[in-house]
């Protein structure tokens, strides 16, 4: 849409997105996160320092205490501090956390977002607890679960950067019962958020199964291992869990199922190993859940 209301044709739509793309460019990697890395990278890393670097910005390390005691997380103690927190979950995982906390703060001055980022933290959160859940099954770790349903549409605030109009194209593509819906992006203007999600996930220092499942997340063929190549396990789960999550969140707040559920909710559940009995029994748990 133009800023009159007018409908733009595809091409120039897709000539200005992709004009506005590379002005713009992805939200480079926070710092902290690269300082991190480098210590990870390290024989020996420096646990001291590196807290010292954490505790230095308040907001960052109060959010990360929050996010670490979070019941989705399932940690059997509370922790109090930086240093006790990155003593129980390791470097990895608090790479992790602290790109998830950053991730919004990325994106703080883009306008009238707070219904998304609250749907992502309700979905990450329940991604997590459903993770655990099926973790004999699954395999991956509930906090890394976490940090893919934040990261999953990353590249939706990405796209909305420089670009007013892409609000009109996600209506389009959430309207859509048949085609993916990053097909309906592709079609509108040559790109989609899963593919830029991805190369933000990639440039920040997420783990390469994290990647591949946020690039693909939207895939029907990737999530049923009918990809080629077929995409690993590990993301395929990633992908599955997350989906399954977002349903229940939107099932359990009263909120419109989206038409994704009726494409990928049947691969979803066979890929997890749950029927529709085993789904209601989820949702019956997950009113006992306290609010994220």
């Amino acid at each position: 849409m133009s800023k009159k209301g007018i409908p733009l044709p595809a091409d120039e739509v897709r000539f200005r997105m992709k004009i506005a793309l590379r002005e713009i460019g992805i939200p480079p990697r926070p710092k902290i996160l690269a300082r991190i890395e480098e210590e990870m990278a390290r024989d020996e890393p420096n646990f001291h320092l590196l807290a010292e670097l954490l505790r230095s910005d308040v907001a960052l390390a109060a959010g990360l205490i929050k996010t670490v005691n979070s019941p989705y997380y399932g940690l059997r103690q509370k922790v109090g501090s930086i240093r006790e927190a990155m003593t129980l979950l390791g470097l990895r995982q608090i790479a992790q956390a602290v790109a998830g906390l950053a991730l919004r703060e990325a994106f703080q001055h883009l306008p009238a977002m707070e219904r998304f980022w609250d749907a992502s933290a309700k979905t990450a959160g329940l991604t997590a607890w459903l993770t655990r859940q099926l973790r004999t099954r699954l395999g991956i770790a509930p906090e890394e679960a976490y940090t893919f349903a934040l990261f999953r549409d990353c590249g939706i605030p990405t796209l909305m950067m420089p670009f007013e109009d892409y609000i009109a194209v996600l209506a389009c593509a959430n309207a859509e019962k048949t085609r993916s819906f990053t097909a309906v992006e592709e079609a509108l203007i040559g790109v989609n958020h899963a593919l830029i999600g991805a190369q933000l996930a990639n440039d920040w220092g997420l783990p390469a199964n994290m990647v591949a499942a946020i690039r693909w997340h939207h895939d029907w063929a990737a999530l049923a291992g009918e990809s080629s190549p077929p995409l690993e396990r590990a993301s395929r789960h990633l992908i599955a869990v997350a989906q399954v999550a977002e349903f229940l969140v939107q099932q359990h707040y009263s909120q419109t199922i989206t038409l994704e559920w009726a494409k990928l909710g049947p691969s979803a559940l066979a890929d997890l190993g749950l029927d529709e009995i085993a789904l209601a029994q989820l949702a019956a748990e997950v009113k006992w859940l306290p609010e994220t």
